[in-house]
């Protein structure tokens, strides 16, 4: 049930992406970060909780500097192996474009004096409209919050990080993408054909 709204959304006969089914992992809570180049190049946050990814698009990235509040809109729940995903996404189809993992890595809630467990902590705070939890990435560590903005639309947040030893100043997710990113050439190749357009011109 909690995975209809992805898989009505996608046509699984022309788009590799998992139709997958709720999952755990069997230690540590994961959370990935995929860059996606669709309509428009943004970030995807993933958190895993109850079996599945729940899921923001961070238009500008995400941000290891404090005075940073990055908009990031809540979408649908994304199955847990949607965390491997990296590819093409046909046109024609939701979310068509290039997609590949930014960072990944496992997470835990801020609050250690919590009763209950780690899961069950995190979907308290989510339904809440406010989440502060620790990421172990391999670019993004240290303390973060989502929280849920008021008076504007419901899938609205505002991704958060928390002052610690791992913030850095000024930061730029774009600056921290491999050289060989397949969504970088593959929005250099969507803008070469307009240049030799105006070439001819």
């Amino acid at each position: 049930m909690a995975l209809k709204d992805y898989q009505n959304k996608r046509k699984f006969d022309e788009t590799t992406e998992p139709q997958g089914k709720t999952k755990k992992s069997k230690d540590k809570l994961i959370f990935v970060i995929q860059r996606h180049a669709a309509s428009r190049l943004h970030y995807d946050f993933r958190l895993e909780m109850d079996g599945v990814l729940k899921s923001w698009a961070v238009p500008k990235g995400p941000s290891l500097d404090p005075k940073d509040k990055r908009l990031a809109m809540m979408v649908e729940d994304h199955p847990y192996h949607y965390k491997d995903f990296e590819g093409n996404i046909p046109e024609g189809n939701y979310g068509a474009g290039q997609v590949e993992v930014w960072d990944s890595g496992t997470y835990e809630p801020l609050d250690k004096d919590s009763k209950l467990s780690d899961e069950k902590e995190l979907m308290k705070e989510l339904r809440s409209g406010s989440l502060k939890f620790i990421l172990h990435g391999k670019k993004l560590k240290g303390e973060f919050a989502l929280v849920k903005m008021k008076n504007t639309e419901d899938n609205a947040w505002l991704l958060i990080k928390h002052k610690d030893q791992f913030e850095e100043s000024p930061y730029d997710a774009e600056e921290n993408t491999s050289p060989k990113s397949l969504v970088t050439k593959f929005l250099e190749e969507k803008k070469s054909p307009k240049i030799k357009e105006r070439k001819k011109l």
